[in-house]
């Protein structure tokens, strides 16, 4: 029983210690060592890929240039030739919704100072071709119906197509730089941990034509060759080192 007293005792002596030492000392002091270690030195090698596809549609832009002695008399001659080509393009199987005019412009003609001798009225075109096989038709009919510029033909791919072409050409991009990073570290002797960081550009290539066109005495036929698109990607991977 005096050993349980004693005990009861010594605990409570410890206690009324600690609770008055807290109260005019402060707090016990504690810590705790934390270590923190980062590798600051990174393998890194670059691969590129690419893929290429037969572009499916085709951007196509056309201009008129109309002159006459009034604006409106300039206006009523473009605005003839327009819609005669629209009417054609229709008639083709182009859809009003892929044809666009994206510049209208009047302006006057000068003599000599500031003397009017007339008005110049200029129409740009753009519109969507698809399937593509219809591009040299389409600029055929805008020539013979008066357009007076063609250029700008720019062959392109539908997204989902460039989207897949980027994928595989990611694919292949990684694989180049895993392959070049194995056989670099594998000649220098370095042991190569997890991959921490990748960078990624892209460099999608279209095929462009440039060109003027004009109606054709002999009625020459248009022949645009699209060619092949070609999406590249680079990819850069950063190693840890062990």
């Amino acid at each position: 029983m005096n050993r349980v007293t004693d005990l009861t005792s010594t605990i409570l002596f410890f206690f009324i210690c600690l609770f008055l030492y807290t109260k005019f000392a402060g707090p016990v002091p504690f810590s705790v060592n934390s270590i923190q270690t980062t590798k600051n030195t990174l393998f890194s090698a670059t691969g590129q890929g690419s893929a290429t596809a037969v572009p499916d549609t085709a951007d196509i832009s056309f201009g008129i240039t109309k002159q006459a002695p009034t604006v409106a008399d300039a206006q009523n001659s473009a605005n003839s030739v327009v819609n005669q080509i629209v009417r054609d393009l229709t008639n083709l199987g182009i859809q009003q919704k892929d044809i666009k005019t994206t510049n209208y412009s009047v302006s006057p003609n000068y003599l000599v100072g500031q003397t009017v001798n007339g008005y110049t009225v200029q129409e740009q075109v753009e519109l969507k071709v698809k399937p593509i096989e219809k591009a040299n038709q389409v600029v055929d009919i805008a020539t013979k119906d008066g357009a007076n510029l063609v250029g700008g033909v720019n062959f392109v791919l539908d997204d989902a197509t460039q989207k897949n072409l980027e994928q595989q050409a990611r694919i292949d991009a990684v694989k180049q730089a895993k392959d070049k990073a194995e056989s670099l570290a594998n000649a220098a002797g370095i042991r190569l941990g997890r991959i921490v960081d990748v960078q990624e550009s892209g460099n999608p290539q279209p095929i462009r034509f440039q060109a003027q066109a004009a109606p054709s005495a002999d009625n020459t036929k248009t022949e645009l060759n699209p060619g092949e698109n070609t999406v590249t990607v680079s990819v850069t991977l950063s190693y840890e080192t062990l």
